[in-house]
């Protein structure tokens, strides 16, 4: 009887485990968090939540992150992408944030904002940005 009910707990588990999961749902990523700033013009940017997608975040207290690592604004620009999201704090110095664009020059840098008014509101918000080519 024991048996039983731990055979029917555990199927009962599993069955609520897999009709919660949304195939349509993407799987999210580990990052930063930050406050990002919203620009109204923004579009969707879903590229910048794929596995490949190279994410540099830099924080209210102006840390620099390659993913989830710290890394010095300079470092940046051995990167070999192509193509680098940047994701800033809204509260971040405009100085810092030049820094990392300086370091990446020559690459094509999405700017991710947070999502316009105008978004569709949806469960899970997708990516919103603007590209911008760095030059020197």
């Amino acid at each position: 009887m024991k048996s039983l009910i731990q055979v029917c707990l555990a199927g009962s588990i599993l069955i609520c485990g897999a009709s919660a999961q949304d195939p349509q749902n993407i799987a999210l990523r580990q990052g930063v968090s930050v406050q990002m700033a919203a620009a109204d013009h923004a579009v969707e940017m879903r590229a910048a939540d794929e596995a490949n997608a190279t994410v540099v975040a830099i924080t209210a207290e102006g840390k620099v992150y390659l993913g989830v690592k710290v890394i010095e604004p300079g470092a940046l620009s051995n990167l070999s992408e192509e193509t680098v999201y940047v994701k800033a704090d809204s509260r971040v110095s405009y100085q810092k944030v030049l820094a990392v664009l300086d370091a990446l020059q020559g690459k094509s840098v999405i700017l991710l904002t947070a999502s316009p008014a105008n978004a569709t509101r949806q469960r899970i918000v997708p990516p919103y940005g603007m590209k911008l080519i760095v030059f020197r």
